[in-house]
């Protein structure tokens, strides 16, 4: 893997946020072309990038070249960047990895009562497809109904999806909010379940009842988080892989990387990729997966550069 440039941390990063693995895997797994990483985050450089007065939590940079080199090294050609709450509602971190994205970057938005309209349609011109609502307690107070409409009428007309980090145990409740929603919802990390409650759990039934809806989609990601066991994470897997064959056209899957709040060290990206062939051991679902669900649900064009970051915006 190409070491990309080292940033001087500006900050001090929080606990839970260490450094990316030293050196991840090549992975064995050849993905397919025009694979997606549909989870991702850009973090700086602070002092071009500064994070939030208000954030929660502070992370070490990871810049759009270090993501760069990572996708390069592990074979994926694109990527959903998901804002992160260490920035707030400024989305200027967001917006130039976007314009230096050729096409083949898609963002996620978080979207507040101080972000207009005419600021919405710059971020979707720019390729976001999506908004985020954090429900958990360590990112922010989680959204009134009030709130929720009020974003709704933001971005309304625009198709974007609707983007849920949830815990586990709010997930038997999510049935209103997922209703009020217009289009599609997307559940991140697996819904971040306990997997110590067992596979009958009122948080997996839910989640599966989500599925039934036909509106919702969930992001196999975050394996490493809900993992009980270490690496390579067997029991998140296994849960990974019943989702993707339970609903297979409304699966997605990503690195999460840099993986902020985390508890431990890092897991290693390229085995995070190579567990992919166990998550979605039919080729079939594998597509559907890394390349045809991700086109679908953030509406990528055919991509018409070899790097997604470094060509110039498109006028």
């Amino acid at each position: 893997m190409t070491e990309p440039a080292v940033h001087e941390p500006q900050f001090v990063p929080s606990p839970g946020c260490p450094p990316p693995h030293p050196a991840p895997r090549t992975p064995t797994l050849v993905l397919p072309p025009d694979s997606c990483d549909a989870h991702c985050h850009i973090l700086g450089p602070a002092d071009v990038f500064p994070y939030a007065a208000d954030r929660t939590f502070t992370p070490l940079d990871a810049p759009k070249d270090q993501l760069r080199a990572l996708h390069a090294h592990l074979g994926l050609s694109r990527a959903v960047v998901v804002q992160s709450s260490c920035y707030g509602h400024d989305h200027a971190v967001l917006l130039d990895a976007l314009a230096h994205g050729g096409g083949r970057l898609r963002g996620v938005a978080l979207v507040g009562e101080s972000t207009t309209r005419s600021e919405i349609e710059e971020l979707h011109r720019a390729g976001v497809r999506a908004f985020r609502l954090n429900f958990l307690p360590h990112l922010r107070t989680p959204p009134t109904r009030a709130e929720i409409d009020s974003v709704l009428e933001r971005v309304d007309g625009l198709g974007w999806a609707a983007q849920l980090h949830v815990r586990g145990e709010d997930i038997p409740a999510l049935g209103p909010v997922v209703s009020a929603l217009p289009g599609r919802v997307v559940v991140d990390h697996i819904g971040r379940v306990d997997l110590a409650a067992g596979r009958d759990s009122p948080a997996l039934r839910g989640l599966y009842a989500l599925l039934d809806s036909g509106q919702v989609w969930v992001k196999v990601s975050g394996v490493d988080r809900i993992s009980r066991q270490g690496p390579p994470y067997a029991d998140a897997v296994a849960l990974a892989a019943s989702l993707v064959a339970y609903a297979p056209e409304r699966v997605v899957w990503g690195t999460d990387y840099p993986h902020v709040n985390i508890t431990g060290e890092a897991p290693d990206d390229g085995l995070l990729v190579d567990l992919v062939e166990r998550i979605a051991p039919d080729p079939a679902h594998l597509r559907r997966l890394m390349v045809d669900n991700p086109v679908e649900l953030f509406d990528f064009a055919p991509p018409t550069r070899a790097d997604p970051f470094d060509s110039p915006p498109a006028h």
